[in-house]
């Protein structure tokens, strides 16, 4: 890359940008952490400039480095406020979280000028809950389990493709397609959420709930 072209790139970016609207974020309005996700969340979903409201950038760390990637959320318990995700148990996610339960999660709702930060605790979920959604999964999803070893080296996207096939010959449509003993799914439990709402002036709102060893959470307000 050219030193004209990075300049182009930066001053793009400094140009970027823009003023955040009037919707603020209160103590009244943000009593509980769980309560208020689930409400965001619902608002996200009705939101059409949002294509997928449960898209959320999943981190964790093996030891050694720090990795993210999005993911979907598939799951939320309104009581525990558990936040369940499925992949691959060969996967860099999953082989990080083996390591080290703790990650982080974060729901960046663009749109809506808000993003949730949460960190929580991970562990695989039973292989019961597992089943039953791979169940549901649409069949050519149920293949590319199969037929994926995520995060491992290929030739080309042809062996891929090679791999799928052989798999769906295996497995036909309409055919009940196993669980793969290598995927599964995860529940995070959260003990910190923070809910960011963007606001004139750059006097952005940030509300932070804490998880006391009680159970009970704990708020306070952060500068922006």
């Amino acid at each position: 890359m050219s030193e004209q072209t990075s300049q182009q790139i930066n001053d793009a970016i400094r140009a970027m940008r823009r003023s955040y609207g009037e919707v603020g974020l209160t103590e009244e309005g943000a009593t509980e952490p769980l309560a208020l996700f689930a409400t965001w969340l619902q608002e996200a979903a009705a939101n059409p400039y949002i294509v997928e409201a449960n898209a959320m950038v999943l981190s964790t760390h093996d030891g050694n480095a720090l990795s993210s990637r999005t993911v979907l959320l598939k799951g939320f318990d309104a009581q525990s406020g558990g936040c369940t995700f499925f992949t691959n148990y060969n996967s860099r996610k999953a082989r990080a979280i083996d390591k080290d339960a703790e990650i982080g999660l974060l729901f960046p709702w663009y749109a809506m000028e808000r993003q949730v930060i949460i960190t929580a605790r991970a562990a695989k979920v039973s292989r019961g809950e597992s089943e039953e959604y791979f169940a549901s999964r649409p069949w050519s999803s149920q293949i590319g389990a199969w037929a994926s070893d995520q995060s491992i080296e290929i030739s080309s996207r042809a062996t891929l493709e090679e791999r799928w096939q052989d798999f769906a010959t295996k497995y036909p449509e309409g055919s009940a397609v196993p669980l793969p003993d290598h995927w599964g799914g995860f529940c995070a439990i959260p003990h910190s959420f923070e809910f960011w709402q963007g606001r004139y002036s750059r006097l952005h709102d940030r509300i932070r709930f804490t998880r006391e060893r009680d159970g009970n959470w704990s708020r306070v307000r952060l500068a922006p």
